[in-house]
């Protein structure tokens, strides 16, 4: 990979390092390594035309994943920032976009102990019999002895119908749901010519939650859907906070866990000793899924924070309301803290890696993402014997999302499927 240049913009106090195209999305990492050692943070340039600043070495992620002073409302971004920003359209973005991501204390707070209580991974521990048993029915369903796409015929489908099984949605609405509908979180503007599209897809699911939220207050169960409904219905939710809730469980509740399933998988393949390993030591699979999630992680970039007040970032001066972001796959290869971090070790221990971030906006899902992993990895290693891409390594098209890595499909061949 080639690394990409900085780029000088007018009346800017620095260069800008531009974060798109083909060659970022298949290797970020040399871009990564570079800036890290320049610095601890960098202005950089986003394809929907933010400048916004990234952070990249491990200790200063931490430290700002845990920085009081950063919220994520997006009240707080400046005219600069909301100018350029991919942000979803109104009225949609005041019914969908207040869930956990873009809450500060203490609505977030009060928001976040209804998803927490539902995936304690004692909850999700006697959910695993089930998960196994989705796992083994897509394998069931691919082709005997190969090739197949495994994110189309498998990755895809096990995070939705594991999360389907876990937050309680009704058999009849989860095959109902179109996957297409998880791109509304990357808007287009409105002279874009996918504009139209994007609209539908948004409509198209703004009316699936309504749904949702209509059948489980007619039928409530002992689940975390209809624990949200009960809670608006008690006054303790707004609408919109409980339209954005299910909205963020469903779209990403399960698209990351399909990416990272992706890029585990391939990083596998590229090192068929360690393939072999996990293969005959599924005792192996939790400290290796950790290693696989700090190696590449789905979740390449976070969500926007804001500071409220002009202040110091890291030794740099940072305005109010600029976006700042960070970098959790850079931080996960800092030679400060991982030995030799560019290397696959799947019994790396310790392995305190920042794929699920870290402080109050820790991923809640965590326990969950760890056990469908588990038991994704296991169940295809072994089940398809002589698992090996179908495809050069080379041709392997990279999705083009902002924040995120991944595969738009994984041709893989195998000897059979036991």
């Amino acid at each position: 990979m080639t690394i990409q240049e900085p780029m000088a913009v007018s009346g800017d106090a620095e260069p800008v390092v531009p974060l798109m195209g083909c060659p970022y999305k298949e290797n970020p990492y040399p871009l990564y390594e570079q800036m890290r050692e320049d610095g601890p943070i960098h202005r950089v340039l986003f394809p929907s035309g933010v400048n916004a600043w990234l952070v990249t070495g491990y200790e200063a992620a931490h430290a700002t994943l845990n920085d009081e002073r950063l919220g994520k409302n997006h009240d707080r971004g400046n005219d600069r920032w909301r100018a350029r920003a991919s942000i979803m359209p109104e009225p949609q973005h005041s019914q969908l976009q207040v869930h956990l991501l873009h809450q500060d204390p203490p609505r977030h707070t009060r928001m976040r102990r209804y998803v927490t209580d539902a995936f304690t991974p004692r909850r999700v521990d006697a959910l695993r019999p089930r998960f196994q048993e989705l796992a083994d029915a897509l394998v069931d369903a691919l082709p005997e002895a190969g090739p197949a796409d495994l994110v189309a015929g498998f990755a895809a489908h096990f995070p939705f119908q594991v999360l389907a099984e876990t937050i309680g949605l009704p058999a009849p609405l989860a095959a109902r749901f179109d996957r297409d509908w998880g791109k509304v979180v990357q808007p287009v503007g409105p002279t874009d010519p996918g504009r139209p599209m994007y609209e539908a897809r948004l409509h198209g699911l703004q009316s699936y939650i309504a749904e949702v939220v209509a059948h489980k207050r007619e039928d409530a169960g002992d689940d975390l859907l209809s624990r949200l409904v009960v809670a608006r219905d008690e006054g303790e939710l707004t609408q919109e906070e409980l339209d954005s809730m299910i909205f963020q469980l469903l779209v990403a509740g399960q698209e990351p866990v399909t990416n990272q399933i992706t890029t585990a998988l391939i990083a596998l393949l590229r090192h068929p000793d360690q393939l072999a390993r996990l293969r005959d030591d599924p005792a192996l699979l939790p400290r290796a899924v950790e290693e696989l999630l700090r190696y590449d992680s789905a979740f390449e970039l976070t969500t926007w924070r804001f500071l409220a007040e002009d202040d110091d970032l890291h030794g740099t001066a940072v305005p109010a309301g600029d976006s700042v972001i960070v970098s959790l796959c850079a931080a996960n290869r800092d030679p400060r803290r991982f030995e030799d971090p560019d290397a696959l070790v799947l019994d790396r221990s310790p392995n305190p890696h920042l794929a699920f971030g870290h402080g109050i906006h820790f991923c809640p899902g965590a326990a969950l993402a760890r056990a469908e992993l588990q038991v994704a990895l296991g169940t295809v290693l072994a089940r398809l014997p002589g698992l090996r891409l179908a495809v050069a390594d080379g041709d392997l098209e990279w999705i083009q999302a902002v924040l995120g890595r991944g595969t738009v499909r994984l041709p893989v061949a195998y000897d059979g499927r036991v």
